[in-house]
């Protein structure tokens, strides 16, 4: 209780110190783009995060959704803009590193981005509709072996962390699927209630609530160890695929755009994702909140960048 009541009363000294300090910037509202549809994670996370952000700014931060091309049209909307501090990204683990192994058409470059903080991070999760006959890895892989004819699976995008995760989970057991891309985890989540392919894996905070519901039937999660919201599902490494994947969502800006205007905005979301409320919400997701540095940031960003590149480098995968 005392440990609790020092974090509060930390978080709420915090945001406190920030709220009155109202510099020229921002002088008008600011817009976070999601490179996908409304009902993902990176949606979900953008408008927990931009709800809590605008008074604290004295500002109106309004979530744009840019879906398409497994994000890469909401970042180069992003790289686009003026790196002036009024137009933000929620970028993924998909346009923001894997995307760049597997595509050498990126209408945008690395470098074009300015990293500001890590907001969620979050196994992914294998499931199939609650009507398959699927009740674990095993029996999922077994009628696959018999007739791949009969299964394809479902991802929100081509190179997104669910996409490539489905990959290799597909690798890793010895067969091959058709993939069937969508723009983004909501009309992903869609399909897969419309029973349109057999499975899915999704990140956990777009897929948990289905599960919860009795729609979705979880067969494996992506982390080293049990979900803490699914503590009967087994790892994928327990179910007989051994793989690890995380799936990580963050603030970048424009590059160019002032350190004044990125440390600011990362003083508030790092204030924000340190509140108990947040920190709640995330977890209630099946997501950790995040909350370090810009230079950290760019540090996970850059080390993601090259692991993700060995994995499509070994596997040969391309999207171009």
């Amino acid at each position: 209780m005392r440990r609790l009541t020092a974090i509060v009363s930390a978080a709420v000294c915090a945001l406190a110190a920030i709220a009155p300090a109202r510099a020229a910037w921002p002088e008008k509202a600011i817009r976070i783009i999601v490179p996908a549809a409304p009902g993902g994670t990176t949606d979900i996370s953008a408008r927990i995060l931009a709800e809590k952000m605008a008074p604290i700014l004295g500002t109106n931060v309004v979530v744009e959704n840019r879906a398409g091309a497994g994000g890469i049209i909401g970042s180069e909307a992003l790289v686009r803009s003026a790196p002036d501090g009024y137009t933000l990204i929620m970028g993924n683990i998909g346009p923001n590193a894997i995307l760049y192994s597997l595509s050498k058409k990126l209408p945008y470059r690395q470098e074009d981005f300015a990293p500001i903080t890590l907001v969620i991070s979050n196994p992914n999760v294998l499931v199939v509709h609650a009507d398959s006959p699927y009740r674990s890895v095993g029996e999922l892989l077994a009628e696959i072996r018999r007739d791949p004819s009969k299964f394809s699976f479902g991802s929100s995008g081509a190179g997104q962390s669910p996409h490539m995760t489905a990959e290799m989970f597909v690798q890793r057991a010895g067969v091959k699927l058709p993939h069937v891309p969508y723009k983004g985890a909501g009309p992903a989540v869609t399909a897969l209630l419309g029973k349109e392919f057999t499975f899915m894996t999704d990140n956990l905070p777009s897929s948990i609530p289905h599960i919860r519901s009795g729609k979705f039937r979880a067969l494996a999660v992506t982390s080293s160890q049990r979900a803490a919201e699914l503590p009967d599902v087994p790892t994928m490494t327990e179910a007989g695929v051994p793989m690890v994947v995380t799936a990580w969502f963050g603030l970048f800006a424009p590059a160019g755009t002032p350190q004044a205007v990125i440390d600011r905005v990362h003083q508030v979301a790092s204030a924000l994702l340190k509140t108990p409320e947040i920190q709640k919400r995330f977890a209630e997701l099946g997501g950790q909140a995040g909350g370090g540095t810009p230079a950290e940031f760019g540090a996970f960003v850059r080390q993601q960048v090259s692991d993700w590149r060995q994995i499509v480098e070994t596997a040969k995968l391309s999207i171009d």
